[in-house]
């Protein structure tokens, strides 16, 4: 049976009800660079071997490409059947997709039908998802009013958005999304989603929200390490009120240094991450900052970038900013700290009309 999709909300509805397992047949090169949410690999065949049809293909005949493919499709299938498909229950229900919906998915199906399970194919593959992303992300306005939540570097705005949920409170972290915290200093272990996954990631919590509340951003700039904020976003966050977290800079160097401190495990490596400074700023600071490093003097170090780095920086975009709706202040970021500004947050938009225009298209 195939199935088709309208939108991403029918994406959500589907996997929630009528479908117990996503699968991508696609190379593995394919799915790392993006897939359905949700979606696991299982290869009918390797990026190697899709090379290899494709050469036979082209200096063969289309003939002896299908034959090749069939049989590697063949063994592909048995290794899944006998590996990570041997418990799945009679009554298991997969969707399965290619890149279009074609031969790849069509043959793994055929197998599934055969064994008795109800597999669906997604009619227009991958590709067809990904021109819903792309109308999500490129062509329709963002679906929810956005807020966004802003204040000095170090402000614990992550930390803060991550606990809105319990409090009623929609949010999207774009951060975790992007896996990159969106500084010099945010990279994470492990690449960065590729532009293409790093939509995926957000659509999929665009699908989610209710759009007659607000949702919560965190303020970014359109780019989060090497990822670019899609435009029904960025338009969204750039016409959005704005929330201020107001923390002395003590308060918020003592967190920089809790929430970077895998940073001091490889002091050489924090050091060569400031070298990427010396643009800004003397060669005299640049040594000073990067002795703080190679001595583990994370606080001091956090504290000094702040007041000579990110600070003055930070002031100056926000002299080209509207008043916010409101400022949050508070003389601490520990962990009841946060929890308090939550709770402030979330009381805020309860009892404020939050209506931020959608961007004009």
């Amino acid at each position: 049976m195939r199935l088709s999709l309208a939108d991403l909300s029918e994406l959500r509805a589907l996997v929630a009800a009528r479908v117990d397992a996503i699968i991508d047949v696609r190379a593995p090169h394919e799915y790392a660079e993006d897939h359905l949410p949700g979606a696991i690999n299982l290869p009918v065949l390797s990026d190697a071997e899709r090379a290899q049809v494709g050469t036979v293909y082209v200096q063969q005949s289309r003939f002896e490409a299908r034959r090749l493919g069939a049989a590697l499709v063949a063994r592909n299938a048995a290794r899944h059947l006998e590996g990570p498909l041997a418990e799945c229950p009679p009554r298991w229900r997969p969707l399965v997709y290619c890149w279009r919906g074609g031969q790849r998915s069509g043959a793994f199906a055929t197998i599934l039908q055969q064994v008795g399970w109800p597999v669906r194919v997604l009619d227009g593959g991958y590709r067809g998802y990904r021109r819903l992303v792309v109308r999500a992300m490129y062509e329709a306005p963002f679906p929810a009013p956005v807020v966004v939540l802003d204040g000095d570097t170090g402000s614990a705005k992550t930390a803060v958005i991550a606990r809105l949920a319990v409090h009623g409170v929609q949010a999207l972290d774009l951060e975790a999304m992007a896996r990159h915290r969106g500084s010099l200093f945010g990279a994470e272990a492990g690449p960065q989603p590729a532009q293409k996954g790093f939509e995926s990631a957000l659509a999929a919590g665009m699908g989610a929200l209710d759009p007659a509340r607000p949702v919560v951003v965190e303020a970014e700039s359109n780019r989060i390490g090497e990822v670019l904020l899609p435009p029904a976003l960025w338009q969204a966050m750039q016409a959005a009120p704005r929330v201020v977290i107001d923390a002395p800079r003590p308060a918020r160097a003592a967190y920089l240094a809790r929430d970077y401190a895998h940073l001091g495990a490889d002091p050489d490596a924090l050091a060569t991450r400031i070298a990427a400074l010396s643009p800004w700023h003397a060669r005299a600071q640049i040594d000073a900052w990067q002795g703080l490093a190679r001595a583990g003097a994370l606080p001091e170090l956090a504290n000094a970038l702040l007041e000579h780095h990110y600070d003055p920086r930070y002031r100056r975009s926000r002299a080209q900013r509207p008043a916010p709706l409101a400022v949050l202040e508070t003389p601490a970021l520990d962990a009841s700290a946060l929890d308090a500004l939550a709770k402030r947050l979330a009381g805020l938009l309860g009892a404020s009309k939050i209506d931020a225009p959608h961007p004009r298209r």
